[in-house]
């Protein structure tokens, strides 16, 4: 078992580092499921097993030892060391491969029910959502509020709360799903959305926006214009850039773009049933559904809505619209 043990081990240490080296396209997900599988064969063998083949040997050694000192009082002998204490410790101490794999499983198994189905933190990679996100903000996503989903396969098993516009939402990327993006949903199923002139449209009504201070993007050293933008009763701030135009230079190919139409002044495009419309509130500078086009329910994988984190900033941290 000792060599078995170090076996698996190394086969997840060197995963992982093949993942940090970018050698291999990690899965956490996949990664964390298969080590609470693997511990918890450790631990129920450990339980109905180990635990008691020692606590059998434990017993046979205390009772071994209680014959002994009968058999010396028979002869006369009545000064014997009757302490087996630090004996039956060595006899009951868990071996080191079953210290990290089955002692470990409880605290594996709670961070994988924790992650798979309550909230599982992410951290910001880009500036797609300034100002509502910055970069590295550390946030908590709620992977139960859209319904609860298998984990590694994402298959809902729950239906939940139906995404709403105005939405921050975690997603698998279309184009690799092994990528994780965060962007705002502006489209659901059925909507025409329409971002032209860099106004936003919905179903033929523009969204309203009202100018707000500008914001100084500290990465760039740079002022930009700043609005904020209402969804009925819901409000976000975006920002413009006025060296960027308003057309989409580049678009990908993407499963239903003929529900897209693409001009000089932007790109308007009907969002097909079960795939939601989604843009970054960096509004020039966010690589969204107007290039790689709709997210599938079935990509989804939670709704974003604390900043619990941000080590250059502590005023950072709170919930967000």
């Amino acid at each position: 078992m000792q060599a078995l043990t170090a076996f698996v081990l190394a086969a997840f240490g060197g995963y992982a580092g093949s993942w940090y080296f970018g050698m291999v396209e990690g899965n956490f997900a996949l990664l964390l499921f298969l080590a609470t599988l693997v511990t918890g064969v450790y631990w129920l063998a450990e339980r109905f097993h180990f635990l008691p083949a020692r606590q059998k040997a434990a017993a046979l050694m205390e009772a071994q030892a209680v014959q002994r000192r009968q058999e010396l009082l028979k002869m006369g002998i009545t000064q014997v060391d009757t302490d087996t204490t630090p004996a039956r410790a060595a006899v009951m101490a868990q071996p080191w491969w079953l210290d990290w794999t089955a002692g470990l499983f409880p605290v594996i198994l709670a961070v994988f029910l924790l992650r798979s189905f309550l909230f599982e933190p992410f951290k910001i990679p880009s500036g797609s959502m300034i100002p509502t996100l910055w970069i590295g903000d550390l946030i908590l996503v709620n992977k139960f509020h859209y319904g609860l989903r298998l984990p590694v396969l994402n298959t809902k098993i729950t239906e939940g709360t139906q995404p709403m516009r105005g939405d921050v939402m975690v997603f698998r990327y279309p184009p690799k799903p092994s990528l994780d993006y965060i962007k705002r949903v502006v489209g659901v199923p059925g909507d025409e959305v329409a971002y032209i002139n860099k106004r936003l449209t919905i179903n033929g009504q523009v969204m309203p926006t009202a100018a707000v201070p500008e914001f100084f993007d500290e990465d760039v050293m740079r002022y930009f214009k700043q609005y904020e933008e209402t969804f009925g009763e819901r409000r976000h701030r975006v920002l413009n850039d006025d060296d960027r135009p308003g057309f989409v230079p580049g678009a990908d190919s993407f499963p239903f773009k003929e529900n897209c139409r693409y001009s000089a002044e932007g790109v308007v495009c009907k969002v097909p049933a079960g795939h939601y419309f989604m843009m970054g509130d960096n509004r020039d500078n966010s690589l969204d559904s107007r290039y790689w086009g709709f997210v599938p329910d079935k990509n989804i994988v939670g709704r974003a809505f604390f900043v619990w984190m941000n080590f250059g900033s502590l005023k950072r941290i709170g919930s967000f619209n």
